[in-house]
């Protein structure tokens, strides 16, 4: 698995990390055996970065996380997770809260230390508090040792420059945002990271199943003329042999600016064909057919948390 760095942090981290939103059951039931070896299949492969949150499964993805790294060596794998929201309307980021949410995952994932916290889905709540009391209560825990590298995580790219623009992070995670649709994160918003510094994490690049061929969820967000786009462009790629899937991680991948791309499954099978993907050279023909067919819907999102921080 190519590699590079996370920003000024020192460590470099595997273009593919493994996100374990899929281990808290957020989109079907999985079984204990399935949770231990997608972890341990991930690692066997490269994908030593694992990310997670209270949020997924309640508790649930960092406790199975917790049971399947035991007897790993600590320093064999990278821990992110996060804080602040730890259920569909439920946000905390008070300074109270933020020690608490740390000493609970340390406890769950079995390990002295993190190596990334984020501050999950900050657009749902007034960003100001994020500045003042939230990141200030990360450096101090930073300072104890129990984690490494501090920064937040959300979906409107405003919530970045708000941030950034005020305080100081090591590294910020945007989700379904540098995909074959929709590249507002290259466009709007790496520069601004590059200017001060902060590393780039990039997560969905799938956009939630958006850009596969599984039907999609009744859930997903995107406006219909989205939606239409991404079934043309995926049955373009099947004509052609292709799984839209592949060409969607690939390109996401590519992005020599984005440090990390994370991906989720509780499937073992999945995360050996993403690796295998990830090994393969893109088709740069069929790249620019499909980006043909998303060009009249290209970067057309929808709107997450407060409208203020849209």
């Amino acid at each position: 698995m190519l590699r590079r760095p996370l920003g000024k942090t020192g460590i470099d981290v595997p273009i593919l990390s493994f996100g374990a939103s899929s281990l808290g059951q957020e989109f079907r039931q999985v079984s204990l055996d399935e949770a231990l070896r997608s972890v341990q299949v991930a690692l066997d492969l490269g994908l030593d970065l694992i990310d997670t949150s209270p949020f997924y499964g309640r508790g649930m993805s960092e406790v199975l996380l917790g049971v399947a790294l035991r007897g790993i060596p600590r320093d064999k794998y990278l821990l992110c997770t996060k804080l602040g929201r730890y259920d569909l309307g439920h946000f905390d980021f008070s300074a109270k809260r933020v020690a608490e949410s740390v000493d609970v995952s340390l406890h769950r994932l079995g390990t002295d230390h993190l190596d990334i916290i984020l501050c999950h889905d900050i657009e749902f709540v007034p960003m100001q508090q994020i500045v003042d009391e939230t990141l200030p209560a990360l450096r101090k825990i930073q300072a104890s040792g129990k984690v490494r590298f501090i920064g937040f995580s959300g979906y409107p790219q405003k919530i970045f420059r708000f941030i950034l623009e005020q305080a100081e992070v090591d590294c910020v995670l945007s989700y379904n945002q540098y995909t074959l649709q929709n590249t507002r994160f290259a466009d709007e918003t790496l520069p601004l990271l590059k200017e001060h510094g902060v590393a780039a994490m990039n997560a969905g690049p799938f956009s939630a199943r958006l850009l596969t061929n599984a039907p999609l969820p009744a859930w997903l967000k995107e406006p219909e003329e989205v939606k239409a786009a991404a079934r043309n462009a995926a049955a373009h790629c099947a004509a052609r042999g292709v799984d839209i899937a592949q060409l969607a991680l690939q390109f996401s991948l590519a992005h020599p600016e984005i440090a990390t791309t994370i991906a989720g499954s509780a499937n073992p099978d999945n995360i050996r064909k993403w690796v295998d993907w990830a090994s393969q050279p893109m088709d740069s023909v069929l790249l620019d057919e499909v980006l043909k067919i998303f060009a009249p819907v290209r970067n057309i999102g929808h709107r997450e948390g407060l409208p203020e921080n849209n």
